[in-house]
């Protein structure tokens, strides 16, 4: 079977490119608040302990769990953006762009707020993540019967 990548697909993969912009952002979040709360490499969280005394050590375990998460679900992601794509490239590709801005507000919301202030971008970019793995499901079994 041939594949042939509708016209629209750049901006599909212009959605998917602007991903590697919103890791850098997770980075930059971490490394900042990792720095400020004086974590040394390796140490991947400070110690409930720390956390629960220093402010700061809190809002680095916060980065770092917004980070952890974003990479959690950025392979998946993808793979539904590139599949969606296919069949509907213009509508995979706004949702993209949705799902990366709302990564951009989880982020910021946990590493400002804490737990309870990533609910915001959590709901939009599972919204979006849901609809985009139907979305996925659907343009891939029209493959297997088309044939």
């Amino acid at each position: 079977m041939a594949i042939t990548l509708p016209a629209e697909y750049g901006y599909v993969l212009l959605a998917a490119t602007s991903t590697f912009f919103v890791n850098i952002f997770h980075s930059g979040l971490t490394s900042k608040a990792r720095k400020a709360a004086n974590i040394a490499y390796p140490t991947c969280y400070a110690s409930t302990e720390l956390a629960e005394k220093d402010p700061k050590a809190h809002k680095f375990n916060c980065a770092q769990r917004a980070h952890a998460n974003f990479t959690e679900s950025l392979t998946p992601f993808l793979g539904e953006l590139l599949i969606a794509g296919l069949r509907f490239p213009f509508a995979a590709a706004i949702a993209g762009g949705v799902w990366a801005f709302a990564r951009v507000l989880y982020a910021q919301g946990y590493t400002s707020s804490g737990p309870k202030g990533r609910m915001v971008g959590s709901l939009v970019a599972t919204l979006v993540d849901i609809g985009m793995k139907l979305t996925a499901a659907y343009a891939s079994v029209m493959f297997v019967l088309e044939k």
